[in-house]
């Protein structure tokens, strides 16, 4: 019972927070001065330094499996 009754006071706390419509400023002012942009290049840059490093992790470590798998 105080499961349920912890479930049901967490549900309403969160519906609450669903009824505040603030609006996010900072998106809006940065859209409008085109400084957007700048913030997806730097984001997108980011991911794919992180792709590039994964990848020649992946690439050392295939290469690592194959000389030390033993032969038949």
């Amino acid at each position: 019972m105080k499961k349920i009754i912890f479930s049901l006071i967490l549900m309403l706390t969160t519906i609450q927070l669903f009824a505040q419509d603030n609006g996010v400023e900072m998106a809006d002012t940065l859209r409008s001065n085109g400084k957007i942009y700048v913030v997806v290049a730097c984001i997108v840059i980011i991911l794919v330094g992180l792709l590039a490093y994964l990848f020649s992790i992946d690439k050392r470590l295939k290469k690592i499996e194959k000389e030390n798998s033993p032969k038949n």
